[in-house]
């Protein structure tokens, strides 16, 4: 007990010297905290008056703009683990030299596209999607861009960034250096492609068309295969270009707002009469394209006589004569060509052509025939033409079709 008595005499000494100099050291506390605010202040402050000297109010203003905005949309614009560029309007305003006509490389229905300079000196293919047709808002606008640049494939042509400014909404694309392949086929370029070129362009065009329709992870319909939209590469690899574009536009102005006359050649029948449309609608317009290629020659030609204006009627008509041979490009006869797999080529765009969209094969097995992976077994069918007494009609439309095409929905075979 004495002891006990001891211990509560002494005990409170050594916490009085802890409170001690506990209260000793917040004065030195305190003052830390403010010099070292002070000291915060003063390097903001003097970065401030080193942007304010050497950046221009404006440029200041333009520097946060494009450091800010890929920070807001990054989540919008990632794809697994990668990311797209987002260009600044009036960069891509100073590469096209203010979008100039001498810049333009092509026009279609989804907008024109220009030739583009950045400043490390990359060249670039810039679109600019038709304001008055899109109706899409930003986040619409990015979300769409995301999901087209999760699609890759060495047939594809790649998107690189986009822009959306406003009411202006620009893809931004890489530049093909042998622009598209309609330049060569129309001779409006002095490049002669031989056979094996050739096949190399209808067999990589068959692959992008069998990624987009069966091994991307969503199912894309073209909707415009045609020749300006494929375009090739230093080597002359072909680039389908355009793919996925009608996601931006409404439904019912996704296809017609193209030249529909101008592509009416490419166009199936049942999407045509009826706006029926599956990857089918591609497979006919890549027959269609198949045919230009071998022949070098555009599908619809009414300068030529009357039963070769029309390139897959004229081919059937020489199909039936034996006398397809005489639809291959003379220039690539005489260069030398292995005639049987020139004709199995020929085959191959007729089963595209076929009337009912379910005779037509899928994108798979057409390249596996274009390899020679499996033998044509299938004898074609006459493909769907236009009735040539009524060419000259003004109002002349798939309505004039000699043929009736049974619906897909009314047939017993289902759509693959």
């Amino acid at each position: 007990m004495p002891c006990l008595s001891y211990v509560e005499v002494i005990s409170p000494l050594p916490s009085r010297r802890l409170l001690q100099n506990s209260a000793s050291k917040q004065p030195y506390s305190g003052l830390f905290f403010f010099l070292g605010s002070l000291v915060i202040l003063i390097i903001l402050v003097v970065l401030i008056l080193i942007l304010c000297k050497f950046f221009k109010p404006g440029k200041l203003r333009a520097l946060i703009g494009r450091t800010a905005k890929p920070q807001g949309t990054s989540d919008a614009l990632s794809v697994h683990l990668r990311t797209i560029s987002y260009f600044n309007f009036h960069t891509l305003k100073k590469a096209t030299k203010n979008f100039h006509s001498n810049n333009l490389l092509g026009s279609g229905g989804f907008g024109p596209v220009f030739l583009g300079k950045l400043g490390d000196g990359q060249l670039i293919a810039v679109k600019k999607l038709s304001v008055d047709k899109s109706q899409q808002g930003e986040r619409e606008f990015l979300a769409e861009v995301r999901l087209i640049t999760s699609i890759q494939h060495k047939n594809l042509v790649r998107l690189l960034g986009c822009c959306s400014d406003g009411a202006q909404r620009l893809l931004v694309y890489e530049y093909m250096k042998n622009r598209s392949l309609d330049q060569i086929l129309y001779g409006k370029s002095n490049i002669f492609l031989n056979w094996k070129a050739r096949h190399q362009i209808i067999l990589g065009i068959a692959r992008g068309l069998q990624y987009l329709h069966e091994d991307s992870h969503i199912r894309i319909v073209h909707r415009d295969i045609k020749a300006s939209n494929i375009l090739l590469d230093d080597k002359f690899q072909p680039r389908i270009g355009d793919f996925g574009l009608a996601r931006f536009f409404p439904e019912d102005q996704a296809y017609l707002s193209t030249a529909f006359a101008g592509t009416l050649g490419y166009t199936a029948p049942e999407y045509a009469i009826r706006g029926e449309l599956t990857e089918k609608a591609d497979i006919y317009s890549f027959g269609v394209l198949v045919l230009e290629i071998i022949s070098c020659r555009k599908n619809t030609d009414l300068s030529l006589p009357s039963e070769m204006q029309y390139l897959p009627e004229y081919a059937w008509k020489l199909y039936e004569r034996s006398r397809l041979i005489d639809l291959v490009d003379p220039k690539m006869r005489e260069d030398g060509i292995v005639e049987k797999d020139v004709m199995q080529t020929i085959y191959v765009a007729f089963l595209c052509l076929q009337p009912h969209a379910n005779s037509r094969p899928p994108m798979s097995e057409i390249v596996a025939m274009l390899i020679r992976n499996v033998a044509i077994v299938e004898t074609p069918t006459r493909p769907a033409f236009l009735n040539r007494k009524r060419r000259n009609d003004k109002k002349l439309s798939w309505d004039t079709i000699t043929d009736g095409f049974p619906s897909p929905l009314q047939s017993d075979s289902p759509s693959k």
